[in-house]
């Protein structure tokens, strides 16, 4: 006998909640300028950023990100039963394996979900969510729960003011279910990378390049190390290029966007980027300087922030963009089913 498969018919993914998390330790620039040589006005005028969120200790991505997802999932109204698949999105899980996916998979109590842990350090967010919606549109999966989520006070060094004032926790979770009839939902992305920029924004000890050692230790090579001046020029240029490349392909232009949600690295690269779209500032979610780069976490978190202040509304179309190490570049555009 047989067995007759029948086709299945494609469908497209859209986001049908938001939910966010941020610790409730707050560390100022005042907090700041006690602990490194810098000040207030150098932080805002370089980055935009005031303060940001960080960890206890013994709180980890895997705490952040079932946070996000609990709120999520109430916000939606399901159970966490009914999620298929976790795909979480970070730099800094809770140890290299198990995936921290496993773990929110088992803290959450979803009974019959698989998932796995997706690195692309700021534009992780992105990148799960397209992953996420293919699984969707295939057919297979209805319920999948996207998660942006690090602890970048974990691997930052708090002596190195090249770092310690960008970086801030926090997660946030969408979940993916399929367009209802005549909805659009995610329409379009453009994502590439250049590995070549790998030596400008790292952690270079703990991988299996550099075992952890005494040595790896002491020459803190566990720390994230920067060359800012080169991520700012690629992330300026990446940026706006990846966005006009999504908006060009489906005949769009800036001001057709109801909202632009970009990753929050920098204020001057955001206002960059927009100004190239012709965006109005109205239309562009900025939210860093109350979370610091969250890295994987910013765009949910600028999603709920657009949401909490009447800017994102339903039948908006919607732009993320996102460049992070790697370097990673990639742009979303979408109609906002939610």
């Amino acid at each position: 006998m047989s067995l007759t498969l029948k086709p299945r018919v494609p469908v497209r993914a859209k986001i049908s909640s938001v939910g966010t998390y941020v610790p409730p330790r707050v560390l100022t620039n005042a907090d700041l300028e006690k602990m490194v040589e810098t000040n207030d006005q150098w932080i805002v005028e370089r980055t935009g950023i005031r303060e940001r969120h960080l960890v206890d200790k013994g709180v980890a991505t895997s705490d952040l990100a079932v946070e996000a997802a609990r709120c999520c999932l109430k916000i939606r109204g399901i159970e966490a039963s009914e999620v298929e698949v976790i795909i979480v999105a970070t730099v800094t899980p809770d140890m290299l394996f198990p995936a921290t996916a496993c773990l929110v998979q088992n803290k959450l109590g979803v009974p019959e979900a698989w998932g796995f842990d997706l690195s692309a350090a700021c534009s992780g967010f992105p990148y799960a969510l397209q992953v996420g919606a293919k699984l969707v549109e295939s057919g297979m999966h209805r319920k999948v729960l996207v998660i942006g989520a690090d602890v970048m006070s974990s691997i930052i060094d708090y002596t190195d003011r090249t770092t310690c004032v960008i970086f801030g926790d926090g997660a946030g979770a969408v979940l993916l279910e399929p367009c209802a009839e005549g909805e659009v939902g995610l329409i379009d992305y453009w994502h590439e990378i250049d590995g070549a920029g790998a030596v400008a924004l790292n952690m270079p000890g703990g991988g299996s390049l550099n075992p952890s050692t005494a040595e790896t230790v002491a020459k803190k090579m566990h720390y994230v190390h920067q060359d800012g001046q080169a991520v700012y020029k690629f992330a300026v240029r990446k940026m706006a290029e990846a966005t006009e490349k999504v908006l060009e392909r489906n005949g769009l232009e800036g001001k057709d966007l109801g909202c632009f949600i970009p990753h929050q690295a920098n204020k001057r690269i955001i206002e960059s980027t927009a100004h190239r779209l012709g965006m109005p500032p109205e239309s562009v979610i900025i939210n860093i300087d109350r979370y610091g780069n969250t890295t994987a976490a910013t765009i949910p978190l600028a999603m709920h922030t657009a949401l909490e202040e009447g800017r994102l509304q339903k039948g908006d179309l919607v732009l993320l963009a996102s460049v992070g190490a790697g370097f990673t570049v990639g742009a979303t555009l979408l109609r906002w089913e939610f």
